[in-house]
């Protein structure tokens, strides 16, 4: 939906459930659910309010809760992420956005030596249940400083969770559950999946939040992704099914901890698995991926678990160059060969 400059997403109404939605619909009514459920529950970032966020994620939710629940910020994100960490050190629960993952940098110093560390160092005295949503990855020609997906350097910090949701169900239910936790999660969102639509339920009980899902069932090949790239193994996974090969596509969900018990039974069955990630291969999440499984499955597997990802370049704004960087369904295909 295209939006024009007079328009105010904040005054619209909030997203209703449907039994299809798309991925910001289902984020949308999360927020929206646990605001009405718990007063403590309350919004930070840039354009949140009477913009209704940037990729209509709190469409609504300014007119229905106030600007005391719904706080538009400067572009300052390291002193409104820190009033997060101050606010849930005070018995709130605020939601954090940071319009880009990009701009988390200039935030890590709250989420990592602040929100991270507070409940450990106060030996539990002290918690930081505070949400902090960030939309990220590459995303059509937004170019090297706003293409980046930061995984890696998330995922490499104690007392932080991350969960990385690819549909409109897993949104709302993460959403929720990550709003109810008592610890600092993070949302990683994925800025090409925000209009993603896709079944839609509330009367389903959720997952674990930290569970991994099977997308699709076989027996020759484990195919481990998360976000995007879960689409694009799917896609993979139709090209290689008119071939009779079979592989059993994994999204994750969550990327720490990792639901390592999961990917085992998989790979065990398989005995072979390729990781795909946006990301760029060199100290990537993949590669923790492949190092814990490796660890788990020896014995069971027939080769070496391989990884593909990004090149390691910085992401070109050329559209072509662009798509040349990252893995498609193709590269999937023939990686998936190759191993065969």
């Amino acid at each position: 939906m295209k939006r024009q400059h007079k328009e105010k997403f904040g005054e619209l109404a909030p997203a209703q459930i449907a039994d299809e939605l798309q991925l910001w619909q289902g984020l949308n009514i999360a927020m929206n659910q646990s605001m009405q459920t718990d007063e403590s529950v309350f919004i930070f970032g840039e354009d949140v309010g009477l913009y209704g966020g940037s990729y209509r994620v709190t469409q609504g939710l300014y007119a229905r809760y106030g600007e005391w629940r719904v706080r538009d910020m400067p572009i300052s994100e390291g002193s409104f992420t820190g009033l997060g960490v101050g606010a849930a050190l005070l018995g709130g629960r605020p939601v954090v956005e940071i319009m880009t993952v990009n701009f988390a940098l200039l935030a890590l110093d709250a989420i990592i030596n602040m929100a991270a560390k507070l409940r450990y160092m106060s030996g539990g005295q002290f918690s930081v249940p505070m949400v902090v949503r960030m939309p990220g990855g590459v995303a059509k020609q937004l170019a090297a400083q706003h293409s980046q997906r930061l995984e890696h350097t998330l995922m490499n910090v104690p007392g932080l969770r991350i969960v990385a949701p690819a549909t409109a169900q897993d949104a709302y239910w993460q959403l929720i559950q990550a709003i109810e936790e008592n610890d600092p999660v993070i949302v990683l969102e994925h800025e090409l999946l925000y209009f993603k639509s896709g079944a839609f339920t509330v009367d389903k009980s959720p997952p674990a939040l930290h569970s991994a899902a099977v997308r699709r069932q076989g027996n020759d090949m484990t195919v481990i992704a998360w976000h995007r790239m879960v689409d694009v193994a799917l896609e993979a996974a139709t090209m290689l099914e008119k071939e009779d090969i079979a592989i059993e596509v994994i999204d994750l969900r969550s990327l720490r901890p990792i639901d390592l018990p999961l990917l085992q039974k998989s790979v065990t069955k398989t005995r072979l698995a390729l990781v795909v990630e946006e990301d760029c291969k060199f100290a990537g999440a993949g590669a923790e991926i492949v190092a814990a499984l490796t660890e788990a499955c020896f014995e069971p597997l027939t080769k070496p678990i391989r990884r593909l990802a990004a090149k390691d370049v910085p992401t070109p704004y050329n559209r072509v160059l662009e798509q040349q960087s990252i893995p498609d369904a193709q590269a999937v295909y023939q990686a998936v060969k190759d191993m065969l």
